[in-house]
C-alpha cells in the first residue's frame, strides 16, 4: 500500500489521538496535545514520530513507564531560566507546555530557556517549532535519552549516546525555516521501521559490533548490538560526535540528570530555547536577514538530477498544506497497530476521508 492511499482529516486523527489518551488515564488537556502533537508530526512528513509512537505510548502509560497525571515539579526559576523535574509525564505535553512558558517569558526577557529531566519522550522535535515561528519567534529545542544508548563517538564502536535529536525554528518574511536534524545519520525508529520491512539503509549508516561499516540495520538488533554512526559517517563523523556531546550538555548537563544517574527506563532529558528578534536588532531586521539568506539558497542553480534547490521545512510545510486539504496520508500500518487500543478502549477509528 502507498502512503498516499489512504488519507484521513486532521480534526478526525486529532479526536481519536485525545479519546484514546483520555482512555488510558491522561488527565487535563494532555491527551488532546498529545494527540495533536503526533498527527502535527504526520503532516509534517515526519511519519516514524507521529501516530506510529501511540501504541508504544499507550503502553507506556499501561505499564506504569508514564505518569499519565499532574504538573512538572519546578526545580529553579530565574525568570529567564526554568528547570522542571517532569516526573516522567508525557513528553510531548511536557515540551508543549514548555515551549508556551519561553515564548511567554522572552516578550518579558527577550529570550527564555526551559530545560527538563525526567521527561517521557517527546516526539517529533519540528512538531513544535511553528507554535514559536508564527509568533515572529526564534526557538531551539533538543533531547536526549539517558537511558538508551545506540550511537558510537566516532572512532569508537561501544555506544554512548542517543540519535540526540536538534530542531530550530527560524521565522522570516516567509515561510520559516525548520530545521530537525540529528547527531547520527538516522533515527532509532527509522532503523527499527527498515529492519521489520526487511529493508537496508541507503547507504553505510551503522557499524557492526566488531566495528565494522554496514547497511544493514539487523546489526543495532544483533548480541551484542551494533551502532549507528554519527552524521559524517566513518569519513567525518567527528562532526556528529561533536554535535552529541552539545545536545547532550544542553539537555543532561543543564538540567542535572542523564548519563552519570544510570536511568534504566525509557525517557528524555529536554532543552527549549526561545528568542525575540525585537530584543536584538530588532524584528523587521531579523526577519529581512533571514528571508533573503532563505531566498538566496532557494534561488541558487540546483545539482544535476535536482529540480530546485530547497529550504529546511520547504517539503513539509508543502505536505503539511495539501494534508490539511485533502486529508493526512498515514504511513501503512499505522491504523491497523492502533486497533486493538482502540478496541480496548472503545473508542471508534475515524473512517477516511478518501474511503
Amino acid at each position: 500500500m502507498n502512503i498516499e492511499d489512504v488519507r484521513h482529516s486532521v480534526a478526525d486523527l486529532i479526536g481519536y489521538g485525545t479519546a484514546l489518551f483520555a482512555a488510558a488515564g491522561c488527565d487535563a488537556d494532555k491527551p488532546e496535545t498529545i494527540a495533536a502533537g503526533l498527527v502535527e508530526a504526520d503532516l509534517l512528513g515526519h511519519t516514524t514520530h507521529g501516530l506510529q509512537l501511540a501504541p508504544t505510548y499507550l503502553g507506556e502509560l499501561a505499564n506504569g513507564g508514564m505518569t499519565p497525571r499532574g504538573e512538572p515539579e519546578v526545580v529553579a526559576d530565574r525568570g529567564a531560566v526554568v528547570t522542571w523535574d517532569g516526573h516522567r509525564l508525557p513528553g510531548v505535553w511536557l515540551t508543549a507546555k514548555a515551549v508556551g512558558l519561553a515564548i511567554e517569558r522572552a516578550s518579558t526577557y527577550g529570550t527564555a530557556t526551559i530545560v527538563i529531566r525526567r521527561a517521557h519522550h517527546i516526539g517529533c522535535l519540528a512538531a513544535f517549532l511553528q507554535r514559536a515561528t508564527d509568533r515572529g519567534l526564534m526557538i531551539t529545542i533538543a533531547s536526549s535519552d539517558p537511558a538508551v544508548r545506540s550511537v558510537a563517538p566516532f572512532g569508537g564502536r561501544t555506544p554512548v549516546f542517543t540519535p540526540d535529536p536538534l530542531a530550530v525554528g527560524i521565522p522570516t518574511d516567509g515561510d520559516p525555516i525548520l530545521i530537525d536534524i540529528s547527531a547520527s545519520i538516522t533515527t532509532n525508529g527509522m532503523a527499527g521501521r527498515l529492519r521489520r520491512e526487511g529493508k537496508r539503509f541507503p547507504g553505510v549508516w551503522a557499524l557492526t559490533a566488531a566495528g565494522e561499516p554496514t547497511d544493514d540495520p539487523e546489526a543495532l538488533f544483533a548480541n551484542p548490538p551494533g551502532t549507528l554512526l554519527p552524521v559524517g559517517g566513518t569519513d567525518h563523523g567527528h562532526k556528529g560526535y561533536g554535535l552529541a556531546l552539545i545536545v547532550e550538555a544542553l539537555t543532561q548537563g543543564l538540567s542535572g540528570f542523564g548519563r552519570a544517574e544510570a536511568p534504566d527506563r525509557l525517557g528524555a532529558s529536554v532543552f527549549v530555547q526561545v528568542l525575540d528578534p525585537a530584543a536584538f536588532g530588532g524584528f523587521d531586521a531579523f526577519r529581512r536577514e533571514t528571508g533573503h539568506l532563505a531566498n538566496a539558497c532557494r534561488a541558487g542553480a540546483p545539482v544535476p538530477g535536482a529540480s530546485a534547490v530547497r529550504v529546511p521545512g520547504d517539503r513539509g510545510l508543502a505536505m503539511k498544506r495539501r494534508a490539511l486539504t485533502e486529508g493526512v496520508p498515514l504511513y501503512p500500518g499505522i491504523m491497523a497497530a492502533l486497533e486493538p487500543l482502540a478496541a480496548k478502549f472503545g473508542v471508534t477509528p475515524p473512517r477516511p476521508v478518501n474511503a
